[in-house]
C-alpha cells in the first residue's frame, strides 16, 4: 500500500505549508484558488494515486480513475430555533475548520413537534472543493484523526453504495484550529467524502492510498 507523506511533511515549508486563507480585509471564502499555494496532496494523487489504482483495477485511461469532487461538511444545531448564538458559534467554528464561510441549513418542512417552522436555521454546512478540498483532505487524515481519543481507525462500512463515504464527528475540539477555551459547546458534524465516477471498493482503495486510517480488517 502506498503511504502518503508524513505528518512533519504537512506542516512544512513550500507548497506543504499550512495555508493563511484569510488575509486582512477578507473573508476566507474570497480568497480565490489561485492565490492558495498548490496542494501537495494533489500532487501525490497524480504522480502516485493515480498509476496504483489503474495498476490495481487495470483502468485503460487516467480518465476512468476515480476523483475525489468534493468534500461536505455539515454540522447540525438543534438548539438554533431557541438561541441563535448557538448557531453563530458553529458558523465560526466550521469557518476555521474549513477555512471557507459556510451556508445555513435551514429547515425545509415545518415539524410541529419540535416547533420548528419552515426556513427556521438548523445548521450550517460548507463545500470544499479544488485546492481547499486537497489541504482539508492533507490536515484530516495527518493533524485531526490522531487527536481522536482511543482511535482505532474509522469505519469501513459507512459507503453509500455510490461510491461516497461518510463518517461523523463527535467533537469539533479535535480539530487543532478550535481553542478548547473559547468553546461553550461540544458539537459533532459529519464529514462526506464524494468520490466522481467510483465504487464503494474504488473509493476504499482511493481513500487507502491517500493513508485514510481506516480501521484494520480482522
Amino acid at each position: 500500500m502506498a503511504k502518503t507523506p508524513s505528518k512533519a511533511g504537512a506542516q512544512g515549508a513550500g507548497s506543504t505549508k499550512k495555508l493563511d486563507m484569510k488575509p486582512e480585509g477578507k473573508r476566507l471564502e474570497e480568497v480565490k484558488d489561485a492565490e492558495i499555494p498548490y496542494p501537495r496532496l494533489h500532487e501525490y494523487y497524480t504522480k502516485t494515486v493515480v498509476p496504483n489504482m489503474m495498476k490495481k483495477f487495470n483502468y485503460k485511461s487516467v480518465m476512468e480513475v476515480p476523483k475525489l469532487e468534493k468534500i461536505v461538511l455539515n454540522m447540525g444545531i438543534g438548539q438554533a430555533t431557541q438561541d441563535m448564538k448557538a448557531l453563530n458559534a458553529a458558523i465560526n467554528e466550521m469557518e476555521l475548520i474549513a477555512g471557507q464561510r459556510p451556508a445555513v441549513r435551514r429547515a425545509k418542512q415545518a415539524i410541529s413537534n419540535f416547533k420548528l417552522r419552515q426556513g427556521m436555521p438548523i445548521g450550517c454546512t460548507v463545500n470544499l472543493r479544488r485546492a481547499r478540498m486537497y489541504e482539508f483532505l492533507d490536515r484530516f487524515i495527518n493533524i485531526t484523526a490522531p487527536r481522536i481519543r482511543d482511535f482505532r481507525g474509522f469505519n469501513d462500512k459507512s459507503f453509500d453504495g455510490r461510491g461516497n463515504y461518510s463518517i461523523g464527528i463527535k467533537e469539533q475540539i479535535i480539530f487543532p484550529e478550535i481553542d478548547v477555551d473559547k468553546v461553550n459547546r461540544i458539537t459533532g458534524l459529519d464529514v462526506t467524502f464524494v468520490v466522481k465516477n467510483s465504487s464503494d471498493e474504488e473509493t476504499y482503495a482511493l481513500l487507502t492510498e491517500f493513508g485514510f486510517p481506516f480501521r484494520k480488517k480482522d
